[in-house]
């Protein structure tokens, strides 16, 4: 192999393919990231066997060729190299790969080309489903992603639940003390209703690398349905899905509420902040005092009180405008924080039952987008 590229080009490819290197394995080729010549490019392919990440860099190619170098070692070294051409040159007897750039040179040993598993293309073939603008899905996976559970106990809840059904896409994930659902209109009607389990970590590694794409996301999926593949320019991205039934959200959604506020967003965001600084060590609680006060406009306000038994305590009223009764609730503050920071409209409303009830949030002017947020035990 024989390939000469710009660093700027090798080292952004190396940022995108680089978060699927496995960083524990019992397979040291999962460490190292793939170069190969393909049709006049350079591919770069990483995985973990959960997800993969192909990503095809402009270069000239002298000779064809393949080797799998250490991602790490690779990454950080081209990184350090100043905006100039990259030559590469593969010594095929000791697979040891020379690098030259500028007044640089090094000779890095990989490992055979051959004992790297095959990660999916999208000319692997499958079912394309849906094309998907780049900016709607990556702003679906920030309002879903957050609220998926990290405890491998439960693996079902490690993902997201994707269902494409007529017109409609819907994702959703919960992870036994939230739920975050969003719906988007698609522009084209997908007819059948199919849904898959997709990794957390998959989404957000796919809302990282849409960040500068223009050209829509095909989704594909393999026959077997044992995988997705996103199909971008220049990059795919494939994901093992996740085996079993999602729970059903919508029962986990109330149905109704006996107090709903509306208050400003970043006001009620900024008095969660600072709640949660007294919050954080009596297990993030913060407590809700939801009052309406008769006032024509803003007829009520929601005082925050945190109580640290070690730093003191902090009490903050937030504005609102508040329909129903008198309420006292309690919400785990980061996951409050959470939430309100993916919401992009200006006023946000609290929909409340009882203090053991589940809370709803819902964007004002946004029906699309709802998130549970379950209660925690106010101590007496």
């Amino acid at each position: 192999m024989q390939v000469s590229c710009l660093q700027e080009n090798l080292a952004k490819g190396l940022s995108i393919v680089g978060r699927a290197v496995a960083s524990r394995s019992t397979l040291p080729v999962l460490s190292n990231v793939l170069l190969a010549t393909d049709n006049g490019q350079l591919k770069l392919a990483a995985t973990n066997l959960e997800i993969g990440i192909n990503c095809w860099v402009g270069a000239k190619v002298a000779q064809e060729g393949a080797i799998t170098i250490p991602a790490r070692l690779l990454s950080d070294f081209v990184n350090s190299l100043p905006p100039e051409r990259i030559d590469l040159k593969l010594d095929e007897s000791t697979q040891t790969l020379n690098l030259r750039c500028a007044r640089f040179e090094s000779n890095i040993k990989g490992i055979d080309a051959q004992e790297f598993p095959i990660v999916p293309t999208a000319a692997s073939g499958g079912d394309a489903i849906i094309r998907l603008e780049p900016s709607s899905l990556r702003a679906m996976i920030d309002q879903v992603v957050f609220a998926a559970a990290t405890d491998e106990s439960r693996p079902i809840l490690t993902g997201v639940l994707v269902q494409f059904n007529d017109d409609n896409l819907i994702m959703a994930a919960a992870d036994g003390f939230r739920l975050s659902v969003k719906a988007t209109t698609l522009k084209q009607n997908f007819g059948d209703v199919m849904e898959v389990i997709i990794p957390a970590r998959a989404l957000m590694e796919l809302g990282r690398i849409t960040g500068d794409q223009e050209q829509p996301v095909e989704v594909i999926i393999t026959p077997a349905r044992k995988q997705i593949l996103f199909h971008l320019q220049d990059i795919d991205l494939v994901s093992q899905l996740i085996e079993g039934k999602f729970p059903d959200y919508n029962q986990i959604i109330p149905k109704g509420y006996a107090t709903r506020s509306v208050m400003d967003t970043n006001s009620f965001l900024k008095a969660v902040r600072v709640s949660h600084l007294f919050a954080r060590d009596s297990a993030n609680i913060v407590k809700l005092e939801i009052t309406p006060t008769g006032d024509e406009l803003m007829n009520g306000r929601i005082t925050l009180v945190a109580t640290s038994a070690e730093l003191g305590d902090n009490v903050a009223d937030v504005d609102a405008s508040i329909e129903g009764n008198p309420m006292e609730i309690a919400f785990n503050a980061k996951y409050l924080i959470d939430v309100l920071s993916i919401i992009d409209s200006p006023q946000v409303a609290l929909e409340t039952s009882a203090a053991s009830s589940p809370g709803v949030l819902r964007p004002i002017g946004d029906d699309k987008f709802t998130h549970v947020i379950m209660p925690m035990h106010i101590s007496r």
